[in-house]
């Protein structure tokens, strides 16, 4: 947006800021689900509603000007998005059908390539299934090709992190990549992998799933010396089924194509398909057109906001909540920010009261306007946090909305004692 256009700093203007977003306009409710994903600011819905009333084309395809004018303004969307992630080059950017999509093509594009028999892969088994599934598809595939690939989880802190101790202790000469969540989505723990520079071979690839820190947090993917990154545009403003993919320029060499057919990176020739550049490469079919355009608008409220001031808001809110919650008699916090070593927190907190089930809580929070997440959220190898309630903020949430929310689950508590 340009700089006459700004918005107020979020603390000084809630009024306006729940203005942006017409869904929470005009309704009582506290939306308390912003993991799952966030609300759309006005911007956004007149993007989407402008490619679908007013001169809609295909991108990459014609030469008038409907198609022309959307692939410059695609192309200008990938710089803006590179900007925004921190990558060095427009080409490291791919555009997806989400998350899931993003990372089912590292394991295609990439691992299916590139994996040898014995090759290792650590990940998180409590990540999001997006993140667990894909490794496990991959595994299968290759095993039916007679190759062995070994599939080996780390274990998370009581902060809800990565514990990079028992990933360096895991380490071996045979592996390959090292995949994990930089925001868990139940947790709420950070994860940068730092502890791992300069102790881990160079050529251990690494991936960061995004999805839940992108639009919450400031994030770099070169920073982070990532070498795939994924974010969900749903959770960040966006419209669903718009994702990101990073691919650091020094893996493109080991990429394949994800989707040959249609407007692909792809040549044919006698001898089969020939791999063109980057992104085209893993691009294949028509782009999400009024997702890719939705993007880059949600883009632009973002930074209208500054993330960091996002940021801030929400570790407010979550230290708010934490000590709203914390004196609750049965009420126990799963790995997070409620048990870090300082005060920490990125907008989710999740937790379980005793004597009432998640599912249970949830449906009666519901009926006093708060709305939550419960269940095993998304989480294959869920263990112990089957059935918790999920808390998840944004800029849109205020203090007091914390302060009513903490005081219901409290009388809740004395209710179910």
């Amino acid at each position: 947006m340009p700089e006459a256009t700004r918005l107020p700093a979020p603390a000084l203007a809630p009024a306006m800021v729940r203005a942006l977003f017409p869904a929470l306009a005009d309704t009582t409710e506290v939306y308390l689900d912003s993991a799952a994903t966030t609300q759309k600011p006005l911007p956004v819905i007149e993007t989407i509603h402008r490619y679908h009333s007013s001169r809609t084309a295909n991108a990459g395809r014609g030469t008038y000007p409907w198609a022309t004018g959307l692939s410059a303004g695609i192309a200008r969307i990938r710089e803006r998005t590179a900007a925004f992630i921190g990558a060095e080059h427009p080409d490291e950017v791919v555009f997806t059908g989400g998350a899931t999509a993003a990372l089912n093509a590292v394991a295609l594009s990439w691992g299916l390539a590139a994996l040898a028999d014995g090759d290792e892969i650590l990940y998180n088994a409590r990540d999001h299934a997006s993140n667990v599934h894909p490794w496990h598809h991959l595994r299968g595939l290759l095993a039916r090709f007679g190759r062995r690939v070994e599939l080996i989880p780390y274990r998370v802190t009581g902060a809800g992190e990565a514990d990079t101790d028992d990933i360096l202790a895991k380490i071996t000469p045979r592996t390959r990549l090292i995949t994990t969540s930089h925001l868990h989505h139940v947790f709420g723990g950070l994860t940068t992998l730092e502890e791992l520079r300069g102790r881990i071979d160079p050529a251990i690839l690494l991936c960061f799933d995004c999805s839940q820190s992108g639009g919450h947090l400031p994030v770099d993917v070169t920073e982070l010396d990532a070498d795939f990154a994924i974010f969900a545009a749903h959770k960040m403003f966006g419209a669903p089924g718009t994702g990101v993919l990073y691919c650091r320029r020094r893996v493109h060499d080991s990429l394949v194509p994800f989707l040959p057919g249609g407007n692909s990176g792809v040549r044919l020739g006698t001898d089969g398909l020939t791999p063109q550049a980057m992104p085209d490469l893993l691009e294949g079919g028509t782009h999400n057109i009024p997702g890719i355009l939705a993007l880059g608008s949600a883009l632009e409220v973002l930074e209208s906001f500054d993330v960091g001031a996002i940021a801030a808001h929400n570790r407010d809110l979550t230290l708010r909540l934490i000590d709203g919650l914390r004196p609750i008699p049965g009420l126990e916090f799963l790995p997070g920010p409620a048990h870090a070593a300082c005060a920490v927190g990125y907008g989710i907190v999740s937790f379980t009261l005793n004597g009432i089930s998640a599912t249970d809580l949830g449906f009666v929070l519901s009926e006093l306007g708060f709305l939550v997440r419960t269940g095993a959220h998304c989480t294959p190898a869920a263990g112990d946090d089957t059935d918790s309630v999920r808390v998840s903020t944004h800029i849109y949430n205020t203090l007091d909305e914390i302060g009513r929310f903490t005081a219901h689950v409290k009388t809740i508590a004395e209710e179910v004692a």
